[in-house]
């Protein structure tokens, strides 16, 4: 079967985040996804298989990290929907049924694909013991998201410290069920972008997540009440980096990038 690795949220090669996509006829076993998404070694893999005609979906699709599978992955959905596309395997809007329900996949004329997922919730709650520590930063405020995404979003001071951030991802591990998104609004917007984040994942073994599109579902909400604009575009990233263009629309985001597939092969498996 042919494997691909499509770089997501950029339109450049060796950029953006990095998923593994495997195109098959039905979902194996758990523990064969398993060992392919450790194998692959990516922060996700993402496996997809078609779904009978006049169902609520197109496709079914399911990501794991290399250790556990997720509830929620926008980049190596991104990733997915961009092969669906390239191999003329799909063409318009596709749907694809997940562990957080359906999601839309929408390709523009432009080479960018538009996602369809919903808005993550946001309580504000304390600071949790040990996290400044965990960062090495100063907390300006702590919000709790949904459970399909169970992250801490947690701003910081400004653009320079999140950039900066070097944790301990150790100590990082038991602060959240998934993982820590530290953001700040942008220094300068005049460069493309509204605000910045990072995301850190080692609970679900990923120390830091390249640019991660499910976050973006809670930062979209966010830094839209901030702002009072309801359109952003987020820079996430430290060694690799990607912009992902967020439309808060209620209960949905809208998330919008580019992608580019950089390794074809088969899986002898």
């Amino acid at each position: 079967m042919r494997i691909r690795i499509v770089d997501a949220f950029t339109d450049q090669p060796f950029s953006g985040n990095p998923a593994g996509v495997l195109l098959l006829d039905s979902f194996p076993e758990d523990a064969w996804l398993q060992k392919v998404a450790a194998e692959v070694n990516l922060s996700e893999t993402a496996f997809a298989h078609p779904l009978p005609a006049g169902g609520e979906a197109d496709w079914a699709l399911r990501w794991f990290t290399p250790t556990t599978e997720v509830d929620m992955c926008g980049h190596a959905t991104l990733a997915t929907a961009h092969v669906l596309h390239t191999t003329a395997t799909a063409s318009g809007t596709v749907r694809f049924a997940t562990r957080s329900g359906v999601l839309g996949a929408t390709a523009a004329a432009d080479g960018t694909i538009t996602m369809d997922f919903p808005t993550s919730t946001l309580t504000p709650v304390p600071v949790p013991e040990g996290l400044e520590k965990a960062l090495g930063a100063e907390v300006v405020a702590v919000h709790d998201t949904a459970a399909h995404i169970g992250d801490l979003l947690v701003e910081l001071r400004d653009e320079a410290t999140v950039r900066s951030l070097t944790p301990d991802f150790a100590a990082l591990v038991d602060l959240s069920s998934r993982g820590i998104i530290a953001t700040a609004a942008a220094q300068a917007p005049d460069r493309g972008y509204d605000f910045v984040s990072r995301g850190f994942f080692p609970a679900v073994g990923i120390d830091e997540d390249p640019v991660t599109g499910s976050a973006h579902t809670a930062l979209a909400p966010y830094w839209s009440a901030r702002f009072g604009r309801d359109e952003l575009t987020g820079f996430q990233g430290g060694a690799r980096t990607g912009l992902v263009h967020t439309r808060l629309r209620g209960e949905r985001t809208l998330l919008t990038g580019h992608a580019v597939t950089v390794i074809e092969g088969e899986l002898h498996a």
